[in-house]
């Protein structure tokens, strides 16, 4: 019995879910958009930073390199 009326409240809620108005996400799209528009910024800067040291790293060692044989 008890199983019943787990099953029946269960249903009863679901469809008292099913009826209610969907909340607005345009603003939510909006700012979850400018986030990700930031992080791109961001990646992209610290892959820049980090590029351009590897380079400079290789090549102030690469006079050490060619000095060495």
């Amino acid at each position: 019995m008890k199983k019943i009326v787990l099953i029946a409240a269960a249903a009863g809620l679901m469809s008292l879910a099913a009826c209610n108005k969907p909340a607005d996400t345009t603003t939510n799209n909006a700012a979850d958009a400018a986030v990700i528009d930031n992080s791109a910024v961001i990646i992209e800067d610290t892959s820049n930073a980090t590029t351009n040291e590897v380079v400079g790293n290789a090549m102030d060692s690469a006079p050490e390199a060619s000095n060495a044989q």
